[in-house]
């Protein structure tokens, strides 16, 4: 696919210094864009490994390849905003994790900062909200698609952030341009509560939308309680305590700081999700539809 679009694919690791410094030999430019994004891992230490160690390698090897600048995507929730604020690139870490998964990245971001600071290496940071959009049926665009065919019957009440996925790539390209080094820029479209969030969806969706909305507290038991059913079977859960402490949080974003200096258009949350719900009926991922009112 990369090569039908005029790229030349180079095989490589993230944690082998020899093959990163290989495959950026001639480049002016390095999108460092590899990461773990996971929740409820048994052993979370290859997740770490992988951000941490592999940021501090990625602009290690840009340097010996003589790269000038790095675009490092990074995420939104290294903000580490306190509940119910909206983080933006100002936002003073609360100090403590949700996840494993925040903690990576927020120890990744620095690493990698400090690595190209030491290297006199150009590094751009841009920090995506939640990646929603047409290709995506992973992560946390399961949730949407099990909401969407009914497997989804209860949802936490709280609140989230979503970047279009056109609208992330378009970022990313900005910040190579346009972007000052050492700065972090929050990619984030649409900021909304999950009550408006279901509504929505039902509107564009043109059917509505049967879920319940859980309390925090009944939350956080089924979360321990996945955890130990997980422990029983010998399996990774669905659902634990880290992923539900995340969803109970909730997340709101400002990434207006993205308008002003890159340029960055945002696509309107509608179309988004009209292209999002057409890409997904085109490809049979809407199989049935659920009915009734949102509770």
């Amino acid at each position: 696919m990369l090569g039908g679009l005029g790229a030349r694919p180079v095989h490589g690791d993230v944690l082998d210094r020899v093959s990163l410094i290989a495959g950026m030999r001639g480049c002016d430019v390095v999108y460092h864009v590899a990461g773990i994004n996971a929740f409820c891992l048994p052993d979370p230490e290859p997740m770490f490994r992988t951000s941490v160690e592999g940021a501090r390698l990625v602009v290690e090897a840009a340097a010996r390849a003589g790269v000038q600048r790095i675009v490092y995507t990074s995420s939104a929730a290294t903000l580490g905003e306190r509940a119910g604020t909206t983080g933006d690139e100002r936002s003073e870490h609360r100090g403590w994790f949700l996840s494993n998964y925040e903690r990576s990245r927020y120890e990744a971001e620095l690493t990698a900062t400090a690595a190209a600071q030491a290297h006199a290496v150009e590094l751009v940071c841009v920090n995506p909200a939640s990646v929603q959009g047409p290709g995506r049926t992973r992560g946390t665009a399961r949730l949407l698609l099990d909401l969407l065919t009914g497997r989804l019957p209860m949802i936490v009440d709280s609140r989230l952030s979503v970047v279009d996925v056109v609208d992330c790539a378009a970022g990313h390209l900005l910040a190579e341009a346009r972007g000052r080094p050492g700065e972090r820029y929050v990619l984030c479209g649409a900021s909304m509560t999950t009550r408006e969030a279901v509504a929505l969806l039902s509107e564009v969706g043109g059917a509505d939308i049967k879920v319940r909305f859980v309390p925090p507290r009944l939350a956080l038991a089924a979360g321990a309680g996945g955890e130990a059913w997980g422990r029983l079977r010998g399996r990774r859960p669905q659902i634990c305590r880290e992923l539900v402490r995340t969803l109970v949080h909730g997340h709101a974003y400002d990434g207006s700081k993205a308008e002003r200096e890159l340029g960055l258009r945002y696509t309107p949350i509608r179309e988004s999700l009209r292209r999002t719900l057409d890409w997904y009926a085109e490809h049979g991922y809407l199989t049935r539809t659920s009915q009734g009112t949102a509770g």
